[in-house]
């Protein structure tokens, strides 16, 4: 079935055998970050986060970032998704500075045109600063994200470690990027309960939220998702991998959706969670006995609030439609 996904992290989705080469090449050992069999190693969220990072300090040129950005859309195109949004963090990717982010941004980009030649995936970029960076470098990221705004950058968001701070601390930053014409996201509800994900909507105005499934813990913020139309970027196999919840049939979901919530299915992280938009949609058939209407309706819903444009959507539908 072809898919699409609009929550997936680009340097969280590098495969492994990808970062141990880049790191071979450079002279960086970054051994510990690898388990025996060669995947990712972590303990839990925030040790995850940790190796992320670490994983992601070998990537420090343009050029790797064009090679990193063929390879996770190869692995996409694999897992059969046709139209993906990724977040991408200037932190990352030249410093927070305007003018070596536009050269990460062009290698980027001309990855991910040659990938739709090549492989038919359509990738679009929402700029997404770390919580646990802080509201200052934050305002940094979101002027990058200004001036960077249009077909291509399509949303700004924020991720990271949500006990770190209060959404109103990066309130600025939400703003900046509204004024420059881009639509909205944050992680919440994922470490954080019910109230990370009104905190969210009231404080940053989005109308996206990523993960959200702890909200199933309130049934006035399940309503209010639901009554508002606020879309969930939901990664089961993600909660279930972190500990979240103990395995499939106890993710929420199928409750959320069951309560009227638009919820749609991403990776994530998927290297790390050892899953693929394949793989989670075959899981949800198993843990929810879904078939072929309701794994379709997760794809309508995530056309219909993804960020690029509608000529961009048009094009998407058509190939969805296609046999």
């Amino acid at each position: 079935m072809k898919k699409i996904e609009l929550h997936l992290h680009l340097e969280g989705a590098a495969p492994p055998a990808f970062v141990r080469g880049i790191a071979k090449q450079k002279h960086e050992d970054i051994s510990r970050i690898f388990a025996a069999d060669g995947s990712y190693a972590y303990s839990d969220f925030w040790h995850f986060l940790k190796v992320y990072e670490a994983a992601t300090s070998v990537l420090t040129t343009p050029e790797d970032y064009a090679r990193l950005t063929r390879a996770v859309l190869a692995e996409s195109a694999a897992a059969g998704v046709v139209y993906s949004e990724t977040f991408l963090s200037p932190d990352f990717c030249g410093g927070r500075d305007v003018a070596a982010w536009r050269e990460y941004l062009h290698a980027i980009r001309e990855a991910a045109d040659a990938a739709e030649r090549e492989d038919g995936i359509t990738l679009r970029g929402i700029i997404t600063c770390i919580r646990h960076f802080g509201p200052e470098k934050a305002k940094e990221t979101a002027l990058c994200a200004a001036e960077t705004a249009g077909d291509w950058i399509v949303g700004f968001g924020i991720a990271g470690d949500e006990r770190a701070g209060k959404p109103r601390d990066f309130a600025w930053s939400f703003d900046l990027a509204r004024e420059a014409g881009l639509r909205l996201t944050a992680h919440a509800g994922e470490w954080g309960g019910p109230d990370s994900v009104t905190d969210a909507l009231d404080a940053l105005g989005v109308e996206r939220i990523g993960h959200g499934v702890r909200a199933i813990e309130d049934r006035a913020t399940v309503d209010r998702l639901a009554r508002e139309g606020i879309v969930l970027e939901v990664c089961p196999g993600s909660n279930v991998a972190l500990g979240l919840y103990r395995d499939w049939a106890a993710h929420p979901i199928k409750r959320l959706r069951d309560a009227g919530v638009r919820v749609t299915v991403s990776t994530d992280d998927p290297p790390f969670f050892h899953t693929t938009m394949a793989h989670e949609f075959d899981m949800l058939a198993r843990a929810f006995g879904w078939e072929d209407e309701e794994l379709q309706a997760l794809n309508a819903t995530a056309l219909d609030a993804a960020f690029c444009d509608g000529e961009t959507k048009d094009r998407i539908r058509k190939t969805l439609e296609a046999p």
